[in-house]
Parts: structure tokens; C-alpha cells; sequence
């Protein structure tokens, strides 16, 4: 115990918080009155430090090596210095949200870097990921910070870093630059400068704003009625600019949800994603009675760097359907081919040559092991190059040739010229122009779906996600899997078990499984997939299911979605028990 709070003293001595320094003076004080609890919690935030990986940092703020502070953030900050001045250095630009300490952490960053000879440039103000990561090749950056914790719980922050490609970090670089801060000293020896950073002017969100409007098509339809919420983060004066700029109407925003606030008040967690997060914007959009309601929601996460839809759904007890991830991932893609945006031999939905696999210099789709097999068929019929990634934005934004990237979890990235990254703005004008097209047609998001169903089969998608209060229960989970794989998952036989771990010629080494199982004639199944992976950003075990079944017809598809939907709550069932969630 001396040990430990010893550490907590010298601890105290160099953080420069007054906020982190009371919290932990007072646990060392009930710590030492012989507090059991105070000295638990101490022990848990000494027990080790935060690790620096291919998602930056993120966790619960606090004092202390495990937590959020800015003691964890300057070093970070000097470790990446000393990488960029190791390679010549430049310029850092700098973005943050409006979680709580996001601007100090911003503000550290810059210091640290003029403090170590670089140079560096703050946004002007709280704005979304995506103009951060377009900002960075816009300004011939050497690298980009972006301070937030996106989805997560109020009480986290992160810290999201880019190269001057402007794609998220990847290995070998986040370990190099967690080397780097494993070699920085005592806090007392970081350069720290109290001025000479550059505030960027309006001029680089205007920038964006003109690249992201044009990802519509000039003079395409755009009468559509559109509820919007930014879920109490940044994207909301983005948003409403984007959509002025490409000529959309201004979308009605939930007002409970409307301004920046960080402890968001009217969810349990800021995703488009948990239960009772859509609640207020569905609420929003039964404002204006039967049949005068809009055509469609649009939420973005708080970092504005996801984008969710909504459509109506009468069968709904809230009359609104959330699109998976994997449903609005393919209707941007037929969009896209459709349009003309993306190149290929032909339509998304029947009239192209198919088959062919694309080849050098063609437009290219990519997607995450953990989405949906629709996008490769898509891809395939259009005559476009296909490639399938590791989860995440990282490895997306890194795919040759790449036209359009998208994973399951509300990411994607449709201008990757432009930003390369998720990016919530542009996908939600994206969806905005196809929702609109069809109107004027007297159709709907829902119709392009059954289209697309018929023409490749129903590709149906859902995910099991367990959060822990222990992270242990999550090694324990995938060693379960390890050591006693399933033969089969609801009826159907595993063909395939792949410890991605291992890696392959194909894919780099990741903490995963994945199961490929087989058809099953008699529920008319083609075939099913299974994918179980620790979460990168929260302490969840996620587990990405998915069944494919050919639709001969129109009149078949309700009948192929109950059996999806059965087949898909056994998987959950059969996943949930062999993992021992």
C-alpha cells in the first residue's frame, strides 16, 4: 500500500489540473484514514496505463495512468512529437468536441507541439471528426489530433490521431508512437509554450462545406422532409450548413437534443445505435399527425463522424424503423453505381455484367469483416473491385482505388478524396439525395431494399453486444470459443472456423473469430456468417451475425424475413451460449 500511495503523491505533484489534483488528494486522504474503498479505486487507477493503440486513447476521465487526464494526454501529446520530429515534422492540426475537457486536452496538444518545435493549429471552435480529418490534407499536415470520445458515455474522452495521409493511424506507427511516450520523462521536462499556435479561421470549415455539398449530384431532386438529431454533440451548424449548401431544405431538429452538451441528459448513451437513444427524434417526427409526417430521420452521433436513418414503419409502435447499418451501407453503394458516381459496367440492382472482380485504377468497395457479404455482390455486379478490411475506419480508408468504404457500426466513408474517414455529414446528403430521387419516383428507401433483396438475395444482418463491468469476462469469453469452438449454430453446420488472430495473406492479425456456416434447404437458408470481437472502444464483447436467403419473388420476402429473423435470434441464443455471455 505505500507503494501505491507514493505513486498517488508524486502523481498529484505534477499534474497540472486542479480538478484530476483535488479528486485524487481526496481518495489519497481517505485512502490513508483506511477507506477500503478509496484505496480499490486508487489501486484500479495505478494498476497500470492507458494504452496507446491503433484507436489513440480513450477512457473515463479522472486522475490517475489508467484514466483521461491531462497528465496522460501531454505525454501522448510529447510522444507524438518525438515521432513527427524523428520524421522531419510540420504541421499538427488539432480538433476536439464538446465533451468535458475536450478543449484542454486540444489546448495541451498544441502546446506540447510548439513546445517541441512544430507546428501546430487549432480549429476554431468545437466541430465534427470529419472536418478535422478532412483539415489535415487540406492544410498539407504532417498529422491531425482529434480530441473526443464519439459514442461513448459522458464520462469518457479520447484522443483520435491521423497521419498526413489522413487516415487513422495503423501499425507500425501506434506502436512506435506509444514507444515515444513510454521514453517521455517527468511531466516538469515537456516543453509546454503558452502561445504560438495558430487559431484557424472559418475558412476551413467553408472549405469542407464545399467539398461535402459536393457529393450530391447539381440539379438532382431535393424536396424532402428530414427530422434531425445530433444528439447533443457538434454536428447540428455542420449539418444544417452542409444541407443548405447542396440545396436541401433545413431539417427539423429535435430541440431537446439540439445544443452541445456533454453529459447527455436525454440518453443512457449518445449512439444512434442503444435502445431509447431514437426515442426523442421519433417522438419529433409524430408531431405532425398521420400521413404529415416526415420522409425520413437522420441522426448523428456526437463527434458527427456516424450517421443513422430512420423510415417510416407503420408496424412500429413508434412508426419508425431503424435501418441497420448494414441496410443503409448497401443502399449508398446502389446509390452510387446507380448515379453514375461510382464507376463500374452497370446498375447495382440487374443491369450490370457481374462477375467481374474490377481491376487496377477502377473505383473500389470495401467493407469490414464484421458487415454485411451484400456489398461484395454489389460491387461484382456493377464490375467494380471489391476488398474486404479489419474493423474499422483505418483499414478502410487504406484500400486501394477506394470509392466507397462502409462498416455495420453507422460508418461511412462516400468521398474518400475528400475525407478519408467515417464521415456522418456527407453520408447523411448522401442519403438525403437518394431519398429524394425516389420520392419523386412515389418510392422509398424501403422499396430499395426489397429491389436489392431481389436481385441478390436477403442479406440479413443483427448483432449481439454484452457489455461488462470486467474486462476479464471478455479474454475469458474468446478463450471459451478458442478452446471449444461450436460445430453448429442454430441448425446450421460450421464449415469454417478462423481464428483471425493468426492472420492470413489477406488480413493482418486481429483478436477474432469467424464462422461461416452452412445452407439449410429446408428453412431455404443459402448460408450464414458469424463474427465474435472484443470492441476497440468500449468494454463490450460483440458478436455480428448474419444470414443470407434467395427471394424468388416480391410475394416471398415477408416470409424470407420471418425466417431470417428466426434464424438470427437462434444464432444470438447458440453465440451467447457457447461464449458464456
Amino acid at each position: 500500500m505505500a507503494d501505491l500511495l507514493a505513486q498517488v503523491r508524486a502523481w498529484i505533484a505534477e499534474d497540472p489540473d486542479p480538478d484530476t489534483r483535488g479528486q485524487l488528494d481526496t481518495l489519497l486522504r481517505a485512502a490513508e484514514a483506511g477507506a477500503p474503498e478509496a484505496l480499490t479505486d486508487l489501486a484500479e487507477r495505478f494498476g497500470g496505463t492507458l494504452e496507446f493503440g491503433t484507436a489513440g486513447l480513450r477512457g473515463e476521465l479522472g486522475g490517475g495512468p489508467m484514466r483521461m487526464n491531462r497528465v496522460v494526454v501531454i505525454r501522448a501529446a510529447a510522444g507524438l512529437a518525438g515521432y513527427l520530429r524523428a520524421r522531419r515534422g510540420g504541421l499538427v492540426v488539432i480538433g476536439y468536441d464538446a465533451r468535458h475537457k475536450s478543449y484542454d486536452f486540444a489546448r495541451d496538444t498544441a502546446a506540447v507541439m510548439v513546445g517541441a518545435g512544430l507546428r501546430a493549429a487549432l480549429l476554431p471552435r468545437p466541430l465534427p471528426t470529419p472536418v478535422l480529418a478532412y483539415a489535415i490534407r487540406h492544410l498539407g499536415a504532417a498529422a491531425g489530433v482529434m480530441v473526443t470520445a464519439s459514442h461513448n458515455p459522458p464520462q469518457d474522452n479520447g484522443y483520435k490521431v491521423y497521419l498526413g495521409d489522413g487516415s487513422q493511424i495503423v501499425p507500425p506507427a501506434d506502436a512506435e508512437i506509444s514507444a515515444e511516450i513510454a521514453a517521455v520523462g517527468p511531466l516538469a521536462r515537456v516543453p509546454l509554450a503558452d502561445e504560438g499556435w495558430e487559431l484557424l479561421g472559418e475558412d476551413v470549415l467553408e472549405a469542407y462545406l464545399t467539398r461535402a455539398a459536393g457529393v450530391v449530384q447539381p440539379g438532382g431532386a431535393r424536396e424532402l422532409s428530414v427530422v434531425y438529431t445530433p444528439m447533443h454533440g457538434v454536428g447540428l451548424e455542420t449539418l444544417e450548413a452542409a444541407f443548405a449548401r447542396a440545396g436541401f431544405p433545413a431539417p427539423v431538429v429535435v430541440p431537446e437534443q439540439a445544443a452541445p452538451d456533454p453529459d447527455f441528459p436525454t440518453v443512457a448513451f449518445p449512439n444512434p445505435e442503444e435502445p431509447g437513444a431514437m426515442d426523442l427524434a421519433f417522438a419529433t417526427a409524430g408531431r405532425g399527425g398521420p400521413g404529415a409526417g416526415p420522409d425520413i430521420v437522420i441522426a448523428n452521433d456526437p463527434d458527427a463522424d456516424r450517421c443513422a436513418v430512420a423510415v417510416p414503419d407503420p408496424a412500429a409502435a413508434s412508426g419508425w424503423r431503424m435501418l441497420r447499418g448494414d441496410e443503409l451501407g448497401a443502399l449508398l453503394a446502389a446509390h452510387l453505381v446507380r448515379s453514375g458516381a461510382a464507376g463500374g459496367a452497370g446498375g447495382a440492382t440487374g443491369a450490370g455484367a457481374g462477375g467481374d472482380t474490377g481491376g487496377p485504377g477502377q473505383d473500389v468497395f470495401a467493407a469490414s469483416i464484421v458487415s454485411s457479404s451484400l456489398l461484395a455482390k454489389i460491387a461484382a455486379r456493377a464490375g467494380l473491385a471489391y476488398q474486404d478490411t479489419l474493423t474499422g475506419f483505418k483499414w478502410i480508408a487504406r484500400v486501394p482505388g477506394l470509392r466507397y468504404g462502409y462498416e455495420e457500426a453507422l460508418g461511412y466513408c462516400v468521398d474518400p478524396a475528400g475525407v478519408r474517414d467515417k464521415d456522418g455529414i456527407t453520408a447523411a446528403l448522401l442519403v438525403a439525395e437518394l431519398a429524394a430521387g425516389l420520392k419523386t419516383q412515389s418510392r422509398t428507401l424501403a422499396d430499395l431494399l426489397d429491389e436489392l433483396a431481389l436481385t441478390h438475395g436477403l442479406h440479413a444482418t443483427d448483432q449481439l453486444s454484452a457489455r461488462v463491468a470486467d474486462l476479464s469476462l471478455i479474454t475469458t469469453a474468446m478463450a471459451r470459443l478458442r478452446e471449444r469452438p461450436p460445430s453448429a449454430l442454430a441448425g446450421l453446420a460450421v464449415t469454417a472456423a478462423e481464428d483471425l488472430a493468426a492472420g492470413s495473406p489477406a488480413l493482418p492479425a486481429t483478436d477474432g473469430l469467424r464462422y461461416r456456416l452452412s445452407g439449410d434447404d429446408v428453412r431455404g437458408v443459402d448460408a450464414a456468417r458469424v463474427v465474435v470481437r472484443p470492441s476497440g472502444t468500449e468494454p463490450k464483447l460483440k458478436c455480428y451475425l448474419e444470414v443470407v436467403l434467395p427471394v424468388a419473388d416480391a410475394a416471398a420476402l415477408p416470409a424470407a424475413r420471418e425466417t431470417a429473423a428466426k434464424v438470427l435470434t437462434e444464432l444470438k441464443a447458440d453465440i451467447a451460449e457457447a461464449a458464456g455471455i
